[in-house]
């Protein structure tokens, strides 16, 4: 009986080492496909074919490991657009373009010339806007007083409120400007969001001082002096300008003087009546207007000076266009 036992022994190892060696062969061949576990003859172990791979991999010279590695190539990159950041679809991306690089790249000179002072224009708008932000409190007094306002300050169209509205209006304007809002048309919209909230705090430190003033006026007290608003002292008590003003306030190089004389006389006339606080912002805010006007005299400048050196090119290569000689005739 110890044969039987024998070949048992022997047939139930050889089971075991081979699991599906006793199946049909194309039920073996389904299983080998289909199934995540791989069944096979356990005859060499785990440690030995990892070591296996490792002799291979260390034999392998570096000439050899170099042309693996760049056979791996990795996926290509897709741009931002994309919503798939993995490289997915990143041949269909190979050949893309953003909207604004075609449309600025197929732009004549004459768009680009009115898109410069579009921008200037919706420059000067958006004062407008933000100015009326920072007054939103103002806004809701004069709703606030049509609606549920006295019959004394709806018959007379609530004064008080539209007064204190449109002078907040008027003097957040005159910040923005003064803090160079108008300048710099290609700059981040958070350096706008911080000169908007600048400008709002300095007014409401203008209408803290002007209350203390006529608290001191009421109380007979002589009115104390402030420093100028848009100045502030150092360390060694000199006034000078803070930080944030240095970098946003417009610096002109063009002077009042040079102005013509109708222009002269219509600044005067804007600085008529006021006191030296207002007047001092004036001033600051006239200073905004002019670095605006000059930052786009140049930028229409360096449009011109390419517009002549590419007709002088033309010109040389023997591409002259009919244009070109029309506007040589006339020095341009």
């Amino acid at each position: 009986m110890g044969w039987f036992w024998s070949s048992s022994e022997n047939k139930g190892s050889e089971e075991s080492k081979d699991p599906v060696g006793s199946l049909d062969p194309s039920l073996r061949d389904f299983l080998q496909r289909e199934s995540s576990v791989k069944y096979g003859p356990a005859n060499t172990p785990a440690g030995s074919l990892e070591t296996n791979t490792d002799q291979q991999s260390s034999s392998q010279t570096p000439k050899q490991q170099e042309a693996a590695d760049d056979s791996v190539t990795p996926a290509p990159p897709v741009p931002p657009q994309s919503l798939f950041a993995d490289g997915r679809y990143a041949h269909l991306w190979r050949t893309y373009q953003p909207l604004s690089e075609i449309e600025h790249r197929n732009k004549t000179e004459q768009d680009r010339l009115l898109d410069i002072l579009e921008s200037h224009k919706l420059r000067k708008a958006e004062i407008g806007r933000a100015a009326l932000e920072n007054c939103a409190l103002e806004q809701w007094s004069v709703n606030d007083c049509f609606r549920n306002g006295s019959w004394a300050s709806r018959m007379t169209m609530c004064r008080k409120e539209n007064r204190e509205l449109q002078r907040c209006y008027t003097m957040q304007s005159k910040f923005l400007k003064a803090l160079g809002y108008l300048s710099n048309f290609d700059r981040a919209p958070e350096v706008d969001e911080q000169i908007q909230m600048h400008a709002d705090k300095l007014y409401h430190q203008m209408l803290e001082q002007e209350s203390i003033v006529e608290q001191a006026k009421a109380d007979g007290r002589p009115a104390p002096v402030f420093e100028p608003i848009l100045s502030s002292p150092d360390q060694n008590g000199n006034h000078k300008k803070p930080s944030t003003l240095a970098t946003m306030s417009p610096k002109p190089t063009m002077t009042v003087d040079q102005f013509s004389p109708d222009a002269r006389a219509q600044l005067r006339k804007r600085l008529e009546g006021l006191t030296d606080e207002e007047r001092e912002l004036e001033e600051k805010a006239i200073a905004g207007e002019i670095a605006a006007g000059e930052q786009l005299a140049g930028r229409l400048t360096d449009i011109y000076n390419e517009q002549k050196r590419a007709r002088l090119e033309r010109k040389e290569q023997g591409k002259q266009t009919l244009e070109d000689s029309i506007r040589g005739l006339f020095g341009r």
